[in-house]
């Protein structure tokens, strides 16, 4: 068994840790969408799936008639694998008959040959694929130890574990539990005060009050945003050529208060997309459509516009089916998709929905300007603002109404002397005008701007063959959800953004399929990854869940409770399996490294935001003012002496925006925050639904280097000197907690007052060389004392600052 599960970890493992175990029993049963239909995407989909231009031998592989054929020509026999043409030819020894063919460059495993038997053996049961069914309910399965669950999420989980002899880890202890609480729902650590109050909390709804508490912090949008801005690709540059600025920032800010104001999902998805086509939208659903603006675009002085337009609408095609569909129908925009039924005819019908959005003005109008221009935008005034603006516009029209009675047709009959009467009336009146003019115009560059979408006469949107802007043979589509899905309603001659909305969230149409792709993304949230593993692709190539009956009922749920994310979070965060403890034994690291089986709970290092936010927690930096145009904190010079058009030169803050929460960084789409970048958060140029985990020498450095971390460590460590008390012990055991929420054990304590004693030495010779330098005398001013001694401290706080415990969710 183990040679199996090395040599094919991705089936054999699932396999096993999806079915029971038994004593002295045979294989466990074949299921095809767990074990057959990934191996049949990844070897055979590409000349028998989906795509009919490039299919071969008319053979399709993805439905049942191409498997399971009654003819003369069927590939199957159930029940009879050494009379079945597709077993001959995959276990075929001759290179002009194997299938995939051996120049292909694919090849089936002897494992994967044995589960193709097996299945035929057992009658070749076909199954639709599981993301395209509607989520089922299932019955809450019985247990064993009925005294662990919280609720039902825990009976899926044991079940399954007491079906393979398993037992789930114990619960966390409550200060590693609250801090994973506090970054799983604020992104921020939990403060002392928090921890002593949970720690000394005996009430059984002691850890239920800690969830309330987070759920209602104005710090929960701000975490839930920075996964949503990833999704949506969110950044303050438009990406293409000169990387310009553009206005985007209250996009931002309205997602954090949508979470904040737990908007209904299905709300929310339809002021993104639509928010212009709802009856008498408010301002917040205008800014909120400037989702379907913040995608890349060029402003190079020669762009071809029909060109541009093609590219944005694929760009908005992939985002758009990543984020609400989990589905690739980007792989559509040359040719129907390989291995999931959507086709070019659908990639075009769903660019149609967006035919109407006013997006190509830059196109006209280009400027290497910083900000660019990207009409339509709005101006978001502050209330004193408002007021000025009415004041100085009233005056404005009052002298432009004297001004226009003054030099009315009448004047040429008048004299000279009136004339000149009402001339000097009208260059008193122009002077007045000119000042107000001028103030009314620098409340408006001063003014936050935010672009938003406004509907136009929809384009016309043809199949583009190959993709190719240029050629327009193909036949004129309208909007139209996938073929394989049914039909939009709508009550328009032509269906709209809005219908798409809805149609979206409906329960005869995507809604219980939106509410998988999305609960998926919850449980990644809190547990480090997906139920089903890939969470932007719930087709061929994505795999199936490792629960599925669990999300299935996770999906119900969210639907059937209105979308109320705030409801989901808390159920699952709620529940016992969320509060394991994330410690693993070697033989949980052996035989389920990646935590299918969910006996323990995750250990990750923090996105990048968090681990800047909890450092500057930590130190007393932290700023925590909710929403506000993107900040720039420090950055190494030189770092964009390569952007160009125009050239540029970044200037950090130099307030207290300096300090402020990671969500609120300048996304710089060709320059990623250096910071950013070293803990692999994305440029943003696409969909990303899960960022990648390095550990790299250069996130070390960085830890150590950036200037916003040394920063940190230097008031951190005023901090520790000022309130830590009088002795070393004291304050490193204050120092400790304070970084890590407990207290240091003695080992740990040694070594911090090594590293603190060897610097004080380093520190104090390095004074006296000083000295030497610029003074005959050699006696240590108090100055000089407090200097050596906040360096060292400086030291362990920065030693503090990069201990894998404080940058890792436990």
């Amino acid at each position: 068994m183990l040679r199996v599960l090395r040599c094919f970890p991705g089936i054999t493992l699932l396999a096993l840790f999806t079915l029971p175990v038994q004593a002295n029993a045979g294989p466990p049963q074949v299921n095809f969408n767990r074990d057959i239909r990934p191996i049949l995407s990844r070897n055979c989909f590409h000349c028998h799936g989906p795509d009919a231009e490039h299919r071969e031998a008319d053979l399709r592989l993805d439905q049942e008639t191409g498997l399971n054929s009654t003819s003369e020509t069927a590939i199957i026999h159930p029940g009879q694998p050494d009379q079945s043409e597709l077993f001959a030819r995959i276990s075929s020894h001759d290179a002009d008959t194997v299938m995939p063919p051996a120049d292909s460059g694919k090849k089936l495993t002897s494992e994967e040959i044995e589960l193709f038997k097996q299945w035929i053996a057992e009658g070749a049961q076909w199954s639709q694929h599981w993301a395209y069914v509607k989520p089922h309910a299932s019955p809450v399965p019985q247990v064993k130890d009925q005294q662990w669950p919280v609720n039902w999420i825990d009976n899926f989980v044991l079940s399954r574990l007491e079906e393979q002899g398993l037992k789930p880890s114990p619960e966390a202890d409550k200060i590693t539990l609250l801090r994973r609480l506090s970054f799983d729902l604020t992104g921020l650590p939990p403060t002392r005060a928090e921890v002593d109050a949970f720690v000394k909390d005996e009430s059984p709804s002691a850890y239920e009050k800690q969830v309330d508490r987070l759920l209602a912090s104005p710090h929960y949008g701000e975490r839930m945003a920075m996964y949503w801005l990833d999704l949506v690709r969110f950044a303050d540059t438009v990406g293409y050529h000169g990387d310009q600025d553009h206005h985007i920032s209250p996009y931002r800010d309205y997602v954090i208060d949508a979470f904040n104001h737990n908007l209904p999902f299905d709300q929310f998805t339809r002021e993104q997309l639509a928010g212009d086509l709802l009856p008498d939208p408010s301002l917040q659903q205008k800014i909120a459509t400037g989702y379907n603006r913040v995608l890349q675009t060029s402003h190079e002085g020669g762009v071809q516009r029909k060109e541009y337009l093609a590219i944005y609408a694929a760009d908005r095609i992939r985002n758009f089916s990543g984020v609400w569909m989990g589905a690739t129908m980007g792989c559509c925009q040359c040719h129907d998709h390989k291995y999931d039924p959507y086709t070019a005819k659908d990639f075009y019908s769903m660019v149609a929905f967006f035919a109407d959005i006013d997006e190509d003005q830059h196109l006209k109008r280009g400027a290497d300007r910083i900000p660019t221009i990207r009409e339509p935008e709005i101006f978001l005034y502050s209330e004193e603002e408002k007021q000025k603006i009415a004041r100085l516009d009233a005056k404005i029209k009052s002298i432009q109404d004297k001004l226009k009675a003054i030099s009315s047709p009448d004047i040429q009959k008048q004299s000279s002397e009136e004339k000149e009467q009402k001339l000097k009336q009208m260059g008193k009146l122009n002077k007045q005008l000119g000042p107000l003019k001028k103030e009314r115009e620098a409340i408006d560059r001063g003014a936050v701007k935010t672009m938003i979408t406004v509907s136009i006469k929809p384009r016309e949107i043809r199949i583009l063959p190959r993709g190719n802007w240029l050629d327009e043979s193909g036949p004129v589509v309208q909007p139209a959800i996938p073929e394989f899905m049914g039909q939009i309603k709508t009550d328009h001659e032509r269906p709209t953004r809005l219908d798409l909305a809805n149609w979206l969230s409906a329960k005869d149409g995507y809604g219980p399929l939106m509410a998988r792709v999305m609960t998926n993304r919850f449980w990644y949230l809190f547990f480090g990854r997906g139920i089903a593993p890939v969470l932007d692709d719930f087709g061929g190539q994505g795999g199936p869940p490792h629960y599925p009956e669990l999300l299935d009922q996770l999906a119900i749920k969210f639907f059937e409770d209105e979308w109320d994310i705030k409801q989901m979070v808390k159920f699952i965060v709620m529940s016992r399996a969320y509060r394991q403890s994330s410690l693993e034994t070697p033989e949980q690291r052996k035989t389920d490294p990646f935590n299918r089986r969910l006996d323990r709970q995750a250990r990750f290092r923090l996105p990048a935001e968090m681990i800047r936010d909890n450092a500057l927690a930590i130190s007393g930096l932290l700023v925590t003012e909710i929403g506000g145009p993107s900040v720039k904190p420090y950055q190494p010079a030189g770092y964009y002496r390569h952007l160009n058009f125009p050239k540029r030169k970044y200037v950090s803050h130099q307030d207290e925006r300096q300090w402020r929460r990671g969500v609120y960084m300048h996304w710089q789409r060709q320059f990623l925050h250096p910071m950013l970048k070293a803990f692999d958060a994305p440029s943003r140029e696409e969909c990303t639904a899960q960022r990648p985990r390095s550990n790299t020498p250069i996130a070390a450095m960085t830890l150590l280097n950036d200037p916003t971390f040394i920063e940190a460590a230097r008031v951190f460590a005023a901090h520790v000197i000022q309130q830590g008390g009088k002795s070393d012990q004291s304050r490193i055991n204050f120092a400790f907690t304070q970084a890590t929420s407990r207290e240091p054990e003695s080992y740990e304590v040694e070594v911090l007052q090594d590293l603190l004693n060897s610097n004080r030495r380093a520190f104090a010779d390095r004074t006296k060389e000083a000295q030497a330098l610029t003074s005959t005398g050699l006696t240590k001013t108090e100055a000089n004392l407090e200097a050596v001694e906040l360096a060292a401290w400086t030291e362990v706080t920065r030693a503090l600052l990069n201990l894998n415990e404080v940058v890792t969710r436990n």
